[in-house]
């Protein structure tokens, strides 16, 4: 869209748009520093039901269930194994309960993600996943009797290649007990999706398998160019039986517009002489694949019109219903999977905190704060995208820009495709400036321009042409420069002079999310380094200085500066937390929340979540009771 139909819909009026519900962030609990407000892609809620195998009876499993996934049956059936949330949004704990859902009990509850408890076929040990020791997900024994932990894949011994994914997931013991089965990327390289083209990455799986005294490491099954993923064994332990999806093909599976348009297929192998049998054939993206019997395996379809659990056999009716995660208990007769639900947090909800100073908070995405302590967000929730300003304890919200009235293509905006986005405010407090128009899938079709309104929303100034997609854009410290990058068939950051409409050419190299220090000698921001690598750099306002601040081989990015002088960021240097195919609506399903000195140094990790976190805005406690 050009400038001058932009100029054409008219101006915004303030508080025309449906505002969010109450946005009033609370004061920060007794003795903490303040709030971290943050973004999270993923559930906000899951449950665990059961049924019969035919998909009767069903029923929620747990008396008091909250936040619960990824369940696993004892071998005798009289215990339950899960994954909750209950200590906290987005802290991933070990539980147990009996199979009427009575007694839980926790398991594994410390300041890492833990994942995918599995029991020992004798009952006296658990597999499971854990980002404990170095933030990479490993392998890991708890033995019930000792309480003793043990990794089994995080040892010197077994360490994979530090510049690779390096993740390893879902567990699953022999019917002996002698061995754990697992998937890994380890050894892997990053890879972007689109072929290499995308800054998305995609996975590649291959299925291994340990003892569970760390010893006789192995790899059984792989393939190349292909994921092979959640594995189990066969009830005489003689084969391994896991989903197959081509590499590729694992962004697909967790993009809400192609997860029903990918194809998986349920394959084994021989453990001892790898000979493979492929046991489907055909469209639908097969996962968690289970031996029911020692014929039959039973899989979940997941997504598209034939959404449920299906079996390789034709002795079993398909049964179907949206459910993820689906374990058959070790008779055969009955099934738990949970049921996530992605209604989205309400603003200001509490979110677990890794960080003893400071409580976390779930916010609307790109969050600003005015020098006078005025918040800004971009209102992707209610399905508008408008511009939307507050005091913290949520009093005087307006809208001071209404996409409403933007002429964009409402249908884009109401999918997240188009709007406005990222609001940067003046360091006087009287301008707020973003982009409008088309973002994320839709750039590279669509135009956008750098507009800004005054604080009450009465008017709104074009800054820019129209004639590419400008956008992401943040004040210099004096005000009169506005920092912001386009995308197309120019690329980089560019520098607007706000006093004489000049513009100044600063980088020219795939950039984007520049944010200018609060001593306006830095720019902040994110580089495309290579075909699948996004690294957080800085420059000078002049176009001196040039540094590279990461190289994790992972995407870095969405950096702003804190209000400490520190770079908060969000990346995926620590790997997947979870094999990509199995995540649901997500980007980039793997990302965590850290900060750094502005040199580089230090980086900490703030979030360790399964989930994406992303967008943090640090305020002090004078700010929220100011």
């Amino acid at each position: 869209m050009k400038r001058r139909a932009f100029l054409a819909a008219g101006a915004a009026v303030a508080g025309t748009a449906l505002l969010p519900p109450p946005f009033a962030v609370a004061a920060a609990s007794l003795g903490k520093k303040g709030v971290m407000l943050m973004n999270r892609i993923g559930p906000s809620a899951s449950t665990l039901y059961i049924c019969d195998a035919d998909g009767s009876n069903e029923r929620k499993l747990l008396k008091d269930g909250s936040f619960d996934h990824h369940a696993a049956f004892s071998a005798d059936g009289t215990s339950v194994f899960f994954t909750s949330e209950r200590t906290g949004d987005g802290h991933s704990c070990l539980y147990r309960a009996k199979t009427d859902g009575s007694g839980v009990q926790p398991l594994v509850a410390d300041a890492a993600m833990n994942d995918w408890a599995v029991p020992s076929p004798d009952g006296t040990k658990v597999a499971y996943v854990s980002t404990r020791g170095d933030h990479k997900t490993h392998i890991w024994v708890l033995d019930l009797r000792t309480n003793k932990r043990t990794s089994l894949t995080g040892t010197p011994a077994l360490a994979g290649d530090p510049a690779s994914p390096d993740g390893h997931f879902r567990p699953s013991w022999s019917p002996d007990g002698r061995w754990i089965a697992f998937s890994s990327d380890r050894n892997t390289a990053w890879r972007g999706h689109g072929n290499g083209t995308g800054w998305e990455h995609t996975q590649e799986l291959s299925i291994y398998v340990v003892r569970p005294d760390g010893t006789g490491f192995r790899q059984v099954a792989d393939r190349d160019g292909y994921c092979l993923g959640s594995p189990k064994w066969s009830p005489d332990g003689s084969r391994i039986v896991f989903y197959e999806i081509t590499v590729e093909d694992t962004w697909g599976a967790h993009r809400p517009e192609a997860i029903g348009t990918v194809a998986s297929q349920i394959v084994s192998v021989d453990v001892a002489s790898g000979a493979r049998v492929e046991h489907t054939t055909g469209p639908n993206l097969k996962v968690a694949p289970q031996y029911v019997s020692p014929t039959d395996i039973g899989y979940l379809v997941k997504g598209g019109a034939d959404e449920g659990l299906a079996y390789v056999s034709a002795t079993r009716q398909p049964v179907r219903r949206p459910l993820r995660s689906p374990v058959w208990s070790p008779d055969g007769k009955s099934v738990i999977y949970e049921k996530p639900d992605y209604t989205t947090r309400t603003l200001d909800a509490p979110l677990h905190s890794w960080d003893a100073d400071w409580d976390y908070r779930f916010c609307d995405v790109f969050p600003a704060l005015s020098a006078d302590g005025r918040l800004a967000i971009t209102d992707k929730q209610l399905g508008n995208s408008s511009i939307v300003t507050m005091r913290p304890d949520g009093s005087d919200q307006k809208v001071v820009f209404d996409t409403a009235t933007s002429g964009l293509d409402q249908t884009q905006v109401q999918h997240g495709l188009a709007g406005a986005f990222r609001p940067t405010w003046s360091h006087d407090g009287k301008w707020i400036a973003f982009g409008l128009g088309g973002w994320f899938q839709t750039r590279a079709t669509s135009n956008a321009v750098l507009v800004r309104v005054p604080s009450d929303g009465s008017s709104h100034q074009v800054l820019t042409d129209g004639t590419t997609n400008a956008g992401f854009p943040s004040y210099s410290q004096d005000g009169n420069r506005i920092v912001y990058r386009v995308w197309g068939k120019e690329m980089g950051l560019r520098i607007l002079d706000l006093r004489t409409g000049a513009t100044t050419v600063l980088t020219t190299e795939s950039d984007n999310l520049p944010d200018w220090s609060w001593d306006g000698k830095l720019i902040l921001f994110t580089r495309k380094t290579s075909p699948t690598d996004f690294d957080v750099c800085t420059i000078k306002p002049d176009g001196t200085g040039l540094k590279v601040l990461t190289s994790s081989g992972a995407n870095d990015g969405h950096a702003v500066w804190n209000h400490d002088g520190r770079i908060l960021y969000n990346s995926g240097m620590y790997g997947f937390r979870e094999e990509a195919a199995l995540y649901d609506d997500t980007f980039q399903p793997y990302g965590q929340i850290f900060s750094m000195n502005a040199d580089g140094t230090d980086k900490k990790l703030l979030t360790d979540s399964r989930w994406e976190d992303s967008m943090p805005l640090y305020l002090t406690q004078d700010v929220l009771t100011g």
